[in-house]
């Protein structure tokens, strides 16, 4: 009966542990503006667990995610995208509250907000 209790605690701590590892709040499909220096412009950022993800928006086509880092509620990634025939590194930092998004891309053009919601 002591192994069976053992047994038994031992597989509810497995469980409880995995359940805090959790999915971090970053992840997911989200529809943001960016605030460039042209003026809005409407895009959507794929964000995964694993650290990978993409970015599309009109104009800048689709481009890869690389980087993804999650801590807490802030989510940070690089993406490197093609603006009419000259490639920008775009670094973005920012937060999740709930099912908002709220941060600023850092380029060669200066800092520029985002904010969006999850889809």
């Amino acid at each position: 009966m002591k192994k069976l209790v053992s047994g038994f605690l031992a597989m509810t701590l497995a469980v409880l542990v995995g359940c805090a590892a959790g999915t971090p709040p970053g992840v997911g499909v989200w529809d943001v503006e960016m605030n460039t220096p042209l003026g809005a412009l409407p895009a959507v950022l794929t964000l995964n667990a694993d650290g990978s993800g993409s970015m599309s928006a009109d104009g800048l086509g689709e481009a890869p995610i690389s980087g993804v880092a999650y801590d807490a509620n802030g989510v940070a990634f690089q993406a490197e995208v093609d603006a009419q025939g000259q490639t920008l590194v775009l670094e973005f930092s920012g937060t999740v509250e709930g099912d908002a998004i709220d941060g600023e891309f850092d380029s060669d053009f200066g800092a520029f907000g985002v904010s969006g919601s999850r889809q």
